[in-house]
């Protein structure tokens, strides 16, 4: 027998061993090394870039979540709102807000008084304070509660965007020397007025739930009324893509003959899925808009643009999970006597199910967050001041949508403006992040692994 124990035989020169490595192996060995790091180093760049993202976005954007108030008790006087004094509706309409303005001002002036505050400012320049949609919320709830007139109500009114700032951090003192809508002097019973618990920084639901506002009042403008015309597109969007898309997969991959034809219509699909989005509104426009004569600014509208645009990617995705379903299952169904159609649709259909899916998802996902489309049928160029009545006013009402919502946003001069289209950009990522992880659930919990 062999003894282990002795030094192995030298190798003669020229010949290769199993136990010395080569310079080509060496050189190979190195480039895998250096492969890896590359690519360690560029997964490390994405997640720095995409920390960096998320962090400008939450930080720029949380504080659209808060809004500054300031809390007055209000005296509705009789003599000005209704001066007959029988409460009639009608006459307490012709009241306008030039006529609840003194008002306002009057219980500013007395706020000021009974804290002992001392300033040099008039009564304008301390209602000033306050978002000019004091006087429509104020003439509002007098209208819903005539009954009230003649007493003193407590009101929870917007502070202006330049005090709401200041309250951030994003106005300062040496930033308002050349702005005529704020002055030191306000500044400074701004501040009398924070040590007193008048005015206070909360968070702010009507940006969730409220419409749009001016250009005079970016404080008051909210997401609300355009997460309903998005809504609304994501819903004809569902109503027409899937079940033509799904169609439309089914009859290529599984009762289409395969002929130049087809050929032709599948390389379109493909070259469909990567047209710019622009086209597709530009197509709206002229044949929606201008030749079917629909409504202008219409979720309708932008739900048939959108559709066109998410088409490719649904009949994709759904042709994959159908060629994904093993040809076994097709050919054992036909073999116990099920015609074509049946085993298209008892069974592989349903296997194919979460693929078609998660496919579905992603598409309106992607259609959510479009806006150039939205853009050529004008659903930025308004202010829908208040939700839809009903179905058909939702769909047919001038509206906008969140990504439109944004894009007007932040094109608008006033900062404050360009802190909401943050704040926008973080209620779009969440409904985008919510349907990519819906999709991916129902991709684990519905997938079947042949």
């Amino acid at each position: 027998m062999t003894d282990l124990s002795q030094s192995p035989t030298p190798v003669p020169a020229g010949q290769n061993s199993l136990l010395t490595l080569s310079d080509r192996t060496k050189k190979r060995n190195a480039a895998e090394k250096r492969f890896k790091i590359y690519g360690i180093a560029a997964i490390a760049v994405g997640l720095l870039m995409l920390v960096v993202l998320v962090t400008t976005i939450v930080s720029r954007g949380t504080g659209a979540f808060q809004q500054s108030f300031i809390t007055l008790k209000v005296e509705l006087l009789e003599a000005k709102l209704d001066k007959k004094g029988d409460r009639n509706l009608e006459d307490i309409k012709k009241v306008t807000t030039f006529g609840y303005a003194p008002i306002v001002k009057a219980a500013m002036q007395q706020a000021v008084q009974d804290l002992g505050i001392e300033t040099d400012l008039k009564s304008k320049q301390m209602a000033a304070l306050l978002s000019k949609n004091a006087v429509a919320q104020l003439r509002a709830y007098v209208l819903e509660n005539p009954e009230h007139i003649g007493t003193t109500v407590e009101f929870r009114f917007l502070a202006q965007s330049r005090v709401d700032g200041y309250l951030k951090g994003r106005v300062s003192r040496d930033s308002i020397e050349n702005d005529k809508n704020i002055s030191p002097q306000q500044l400074d019973l701004a501040d009398e007025l924070l040590a007193a618990g008048v005015l206070e920084k909360t968070f702010n639901l009507d940006f969730i739930l409220g419409s749009d506002a001016s250009d005079q009042r970016p404080e008051a403008a909210g997401m609300g009324v355009s997460m309903l015309g998005s809504l609304f597109m994501m819903l004809v969007v569902l109503s027409l893509a899937l079940p033509i898309g799904v169609a439309a997969s089914i009859y290529l991959e599984e009762f289409a003959a395969k002929n130049w034809m087809t050929d032709i219509i599948e390389v379109n699909i493909a070259n469909l899925a990567a047209v710019p989005s622009i086209v597709y509104g530009i197509l709206g426009l002229a044949v929606f808009i201008n030749y079917m004569h629909l409504p202008m600014s219409a979720p309708l509208v932008g739900g048939l643009v959108l559709t066109l645009m998410t088409l490719p990617t649904i009949i994709i995705s759904t042709r994959a999970s159908l060629k994904a379903v093993p040809p076994s299952i097709r050919d054992a169904a036909l073999g116990v006597g099920a015609s074509k159609m049946q085993a298209v649709f008892h069974h592989v259909l349903p296997l194919a199910a979460p693929g078609i899916l998660t496919g579905t998802i992603i598409g309106l996902a992607q259609a959510l967050g479009e806006t150039a489309p939205l853009l050529l049928i004008g659903m930025v160029g308004f202010i829908a001041s208040n939700a839809p009545e009903s179905i058909a006013d939702g769909l047919l009402a001038p509206n906008s949508a969140m990504p439109a919502q944004i894009y007007e946003w932040a094109k608008r001069a006033d900062p404050a403006f360009y802190e909401r289209a943050w704040g926008g950009i973080i209620i779009l990522l969440v409904f985008l992040v919510t349907m990519n992880t819906v999709a991916v659930i129902l991709r684990r919990r519905f997938e079947r692994r042949w």
